[in-house]
């Protein structure tokens, strides 16, 4: 293992440590949900989306398929804390609309003819701004999302497509790195090249956004993709 793969899978091992200890205790209590909160006070007090629609079949998955093909064909993302295997969410999930309701800027959708009928994000639409509190992890009653500190949430992983950026064609352009919500430790500009730091990346989707030209120059790759 690299010395630049380490950071990634000590942040795997502790995320899926924490995921599995959070199911076996079920909801988490409040005490805990502060401790969680607070596990990045620095990352929290910082300011803090896909291709064309599918009209695929609200159908749910079963856990023995393979993830949905609604993932895997579009960039949609999931709240931030869904259950990492995209089937165990679907399957987890009430479909009782907290999550939508707790989003203060409704980047949280959900249409019984789109994405299996369950939460998702369409960053380019309204991305999630990763906001003060991250109030749909605390509003699931089910299970399907779970609170986690910020450093550990993996909607997915932003990709700078260099082709597509103006910065090419000599306009300065930072308008990613600027208002990403996580900062340098998510992404910069480097040499005169934006650089993504997959182990800070959220996948919230404002760099995507953001971003002024179209098609975009930097996209959110899913995580139930990314990692298909």
């Amino acid at each position: 293992m690299s010395e630049d793969d380490k950071p990634i899978q000590r942040r795997h091992f502790f995320r899926e440590g924490l995921r599995s200890l959070l199911d076996n205790f079920g909801k988490v209590a409040d005490p805990l949900q502060k401790a969680l909160n607070e596990f990045d006070p620095k990352s929290r007090a910082e300011a803090r989306a896909p291709a064309p629609g599918d009209t695929g079949s609200n159908t749910r998955s079963d856990p023995a398929e393979k993830p949905s093909r609604f993932v895997n064909k579009l960039r949609i993302l999931r709240p931030p804390g869904a259950k990492e295997v995209e089937d165990d969410f679907v399957g987890t999930c009430s479909r009782c609309q907290n999550c939508v309701s707790a989003c203060p800027v409704h980047a949280i959708q959900i249409d019984d003819n789109q994405a299996d009928g369950v939460p998702f994000i369409i960053a380019e639409e309204q991305p999630c701004v990763m906001c003060d509190g991250l109030l749909c992890m605390y509003n699931c009653p089910s299970g399907a999302i779970t609170a986690l500190p910020i450093g550990l949430i993996d909607m997915g992983t932003a990709e700078w497509r260099e082709g597509r950026c103006i910065r090419s064609e000599g306009t300065d352009c930072t308008m990613c790195v600027d208002r990403c919500p996580i900062g340098p430790r998510a992404i910069e500009l480097r040499d005169g090249r934006i650089v993504v730091h997959e182990e800070g990346c959220t996948g919230c989707g404002v760099c995507e956004h953001d971003c002024p030209t179209s098609p975009k120059s930097i996209v959110v790759i899913p995580a139930a993709h990314r990692d298909a």
